[in-house]
């Protein structure tokens, strides 16, 4: 499909969706959330996509809501505007596939909820993260960090609004890994055909029991994770995959 304001192209069963709009540094308007909402649709219908790769052109990744179009917009426009944002984040969060983002420039606020909704996040060294919303009078971005960084933190990223790097979103768990400039698209697309090598049923519900699991209690945790071992069973090659990797152990 063609989009305005990002790219999506899929090659090898990894689909590459790029926030396209660096001449407003990636800036989420509404036309970004809506198109972002329907590329995650026709993503998790795609059978053939294995892993999801999110990054940015130019040399932010995305500067945060765009402010431009507030102005004319009254109260309940204003409210729409933030659900089709939450929309689009959660749409990116319910991929089933494996979901890496790219963080090569500044993610301030509804980038940073991007990254946050991603599977994990590599980040270059010139990356940088913040959460502006109380400093300019509203409230975002309180469900996703703490469970990532931990109340008491997420406390204070958001109440100073302060800007962080690369290096301190690796220390809280934000980030899972810190790459120079020119190594970062290689890394990003090692990792993804790394992931779209194995079987895409597995790696699918590995993720869903993960998810699901640390959302319920221990014991309801142990029921996803079986009833997902005899969907494995049921509707893959497990003995093939099995023997193969026993074959592959014993190579020097």
């Amino acid at each position: 499909m063609n989009f305005e304001t990002i790219e999506l192209i899929i090659e090898q069963h990894i689909a590459t969706l790029t926030l396209n709009r660096p001449e407003s540094k990636n800036a989420l308007n509404l036309k970004m959330c809506l198109e972002l909402t329907q590329a995650c649709h026709l993503l998790n219908d795609d059978p053939g996509v294995h892993v999801v790769i999110i990054n940015a052109r130019g040399n932010v990744f995305c500067a945060g809501a765009d402010l431009k179009e507030r102005p004319q917009m009254n109260e309940q426009e204003i409210v729409a505007r933030r659900v089709a944002g939450f929309t689009a984040y959660a749409s990116i969060e319910a991929l089933q596939m494996p979901v890496i983002c790219v963080v090569q420039g500044a993610a301030f606020g509804s980038g940073c909820e991007i990254a946050a909704a991603s599977d994990w996040i590599i980040a270059s060294h010139a990356a940088k993260f913040k959460y502006p919303e109380v400093g300019w009078g509203t409230v975002g971005a309180t469900q996703r960090l703490p469970r990532i960084v931990g109340r008491r933190m997420a406390k204070e990223l958001l109440f100073t609004s302060r800007t962080f790097d690369a290096q301190e979103a690796l220390s809280l768990g934000l980030v899972n890994h810190v790459y120079g400039e020119e190594e970062l698209s290689n890394q990003a697309h090692q990792l993804a055909q790394h992931i779209s090598q194995c079987n895409p049923l597995t790696v699918r519900l590995t993720k869903k029991c993960i998810d699901q699991g640390l959302e319920t209690t221990r014991e309801g945790a142990m029921a996803v994770e079986l009833l997902a071992i005899q969907e494995n069973l049921q509707k893959t090659d497990w003995k093939a995959a099995i023997s193969q990797f026993s074959g592959n152990q014993k190579k020097p």
